[in-house]
């Protein structure tokens, strides 16, 4: 993996100064510690490090054409490089070196914008063409790898792939934007597009940008999207043989590499499918690593062992202790911006531990936005059918007075814990998936926020976002699990599960390249019906069934549990006296954010165990942390 900047003047003659780029390059040294390097030009500046993965010896960027007219710097990898290769050369490109990076100059060059129409990848990258006077910025289909931006006042562009990069730059402006930190206490995370500062942008996945010298900036175009678009019906088996054959050919075209290459390993169904795949495709044993933790309740390290062993797989645990906290503002520093899912930490270690053995690490993210493995795709599926019975004027008036009025019981059975089931079904269907995942509901937040941060939000609430996407849904109408899958993968998967992954693994200079999302396995899944992502509440359906012949009975079906961290508890022992004092502290109080009173309540209540506050005295951790780390603007 690579990490990439740069800078394009408004004045075309403007000199950019090498200190700054140089700079803003460096910020970024963890995503490619093997080499960098920068190129100026009167009006551009690029800069780039690489971690050196294809051609090793001859891949280095920026890299140009023939005649140095055409300049890239890229983050990624193309899997389908070698033929668009040929491809091009049959066209009259001339290649002087053996990498993927060079294919895109050239893609560039034959088909324009289009090009990236025609990679299998994961990608972000940066191409200056001198001729056209055009910058031309790129995103994969699914968002892995990153891309920020930003307008300077001056009119200058600014981008990288983290937004630290930005950061480095003086003239960036740092105001927060309240919106976002709206969004952050909702999701846990700034979903794209936008970032933290409200100067500052994520190029949404699937989407491009072309900046031409001299014209306003332009909005982003979208290139891609989960098409969702029907297959023609197949009986089960076939669409398990077809669904197997698919996952093996994502696994093996992601197996070529210069250096050593493993995999992750929990002991859930995407990894040990990832595993066993790797494992065909390999005359030796796949080396993989996992993570295991003291507490039972958490501890996945024995499936992990059992798939392991079952595979003949060259295996490594790492076990995390119970009081590994002192990540907290190593993590402010990796994600530049609030980031509110604590599994960040045991993914820093799995990947600090991979790195021991390996450069390159495939995963098995994406497994269940695509297939319909998360436990609320079975609630909400369940509450669509009840919201489906009665139109939405009568269940607000029914079971929204039971949501008022239903005490909120975490301590009690989950059977009892019926309130926020309530609330759901008081919802339309986009409302009450928001409501499912939402880290902090609307009335926490608006308790949570200070009278002149609610007034500054102007009515805003982060349920937008999912309205917004929900509007552009290619989804079958009325298919609510569709339109879940839909809103995840266009929130959730890339500001969340793959930026933590990016994120910690750039941390540690580590590749990982994730094959069940695939883009082309992604449409083809995405045309399945519903029925065979989840059955009679089994979610995975089809997976499974496809898988049965592979991995064994308990692995498939047994409970998921992920990557947990018992914040309760750390939160009433080891961490009680820290968080009461960051949370309580002047730099919250000043930021102009909070309730504070609102905040010490939360702290009260979870540290005297009358309720279970620590999804949101963690995301008020993370967002002092950030706030300490970069300031209040």
């Amino acid at each position: 993996m690579c990490g990439f900047v740069g800078i394009l003047s408004r004045d075309p003659g403007r000199e950019i100064p090498a200190a700054l780029l140089h700079a803003m390059n460096a910020s970024q040294h963890h995503r490619g510690p093997d080499s960098g390097a920068v190129h100026r030009e009167p009006g551009v500046g690029l800069g780039h490090r690489r971690l050196a993965i294809i051609d090793v010896t001859g891949g280095a960027q920026p890299l140009w054409n023939e005649d140095e007219t055409v300049v890239v710097v890229y983050n990624g990898e193309l899997y389908d490089w070698a033929p668009l290769a040929r491809e091009l050369e049959a066209a009259g490109h001339v290649f002087r070196t053996r990498c993927d990076t060079e294919v895109i100059v050239h893609a560039w060059e034959e088909w324009g914008e289009a090009c990236v129409e025609r990679f299998r990848g994961m990608f972000a990258f940066a191409i200056w063409d001198r001729n056209r006077q055009t910058l031309f910025l790129a995103r994969d289909r699914l968002g892995i790898k990153p891309v920020h931006y930003a307008e300077l006042p001056n009119g200058d562009v600014i981008f990288g792939s983290e937004l630290k990069a930005l950061y480095a730059h003086p003239d960036l402006p740092r105001a927060r934007d309240p919106l976002a930190v709206e969004e952050y206490f909702a999701f846990g995370y700034v979903p794209e597009p936008r970032t933290i500062l409200a100067s500052a942008r994520k190029l949404p996945p699937g989407h491009t940008l072309a900046i031409r010298r001299g014209q306003p900036l332009p909005a982003p175009v979208e290139y891609w999207d989960v098409p969702f678009a029907a297959l023609p019906p197949s009986d089960e088996a076939a669409v398990c043989e077809e669904l197997m054959r698919r996952v093996e050919e994502a696994v093996r075209i992601r197996l070529v590499a210069e250096v050593p290459l493993g995999a992750f390993l929990s002991g859930g169904i995407d990894s040990s499918a990832v595993v066993a795949m790797m494992s065909r495709a390999s005359d030796d044993p796949v080396k993989t690593c996992s993570i295991s933790f003291g507490d039972p309740r958490f501890n996945e390290s024995a499936y992990a062992a059992q798939v392991a062993d079952l595979l003949h797989t060259d295996h490594r645990v790492h076990q995390v202790e119970p009081d590994d906290f002192d990540l907290i503002d190593r993590l402010a520093s990796l994600y530049d911006e609030p980031y509110a899912d604590s599994s960040a930490m045991p993914t820093y270690r799995v990947c600090q531990l991979a790195r021991e053995r390996v450069t390159v690490a495939l995963s098995g993210d994406g497994g269940d936005e695509n297939l319909a493995g998360y436990r609320r795709y079975r609630l909400h599926a369940n509450e669509e059918r009840v919201r489906g019975l009665a139109p939405l004027g009568l269940r607000r008036a029914v079971f929204g007075t039971l949501g008022r009025v239903y005490p909120k019981a975490d301590w009690a059975p989950r059977v009892l814990r019926a309130k926020s089931t309530f609330q759901g079904l008081a919802r339309d269907t986009v409302d009450a998936y928001f409501h499912t995942v939402s880290i902090l509901g609307d009335d926490m937040r608006r308790a949570l926020f200070s009278e002149g941060f609610r007034r500054s939000l102007n009515g805003y609430g982060a349920s937008q976002v999912m309205r917004d996407h929900a509007a552009r849904a290619p989804t079958p109408a009325g298919d609510g699990l569709a339109l879940a899958q839909y809103l995840d993968m266009k929130t959730y998967l890339p500001g969340d599960i793959l930026t933590k992954v990016d994120r910690a693994s750039m941390a540690h200079s580590l590749e990982v390249r994730v094959p069940l999302l695939d883009h082309k396995l992604v449409e083809w899944i995405s045309g399945l019906p519903s029925d065979l992502k989840l059955r009679a509440g089994e979610g995975k359906y089809v997976f499974k069934k496809a898988l049965e012949k592979t991995l064994p009975h308990d692995i498939l079906y047994r409970r998921k549990m992920g990557f947990a961290v018992p914040l309760a508890t750390w939160f009433r022992g080891p961490l009680r006296d820290r968080v009461r004092e960051a949370l309580l502290g002047e730099r919250m109080a000043d930021s102009g954010v909070f309730d504070m009173q609102t905040i010490r309540r939360l702290v009260d209540r979870h540290a005297s165990g009358v309720g279970d506050h620590s999804a949101a005295l963690w995301s008020l951790l993370m967002f002092e942390a950030h706030l300490r780390r970069v300031g209040d603007a």
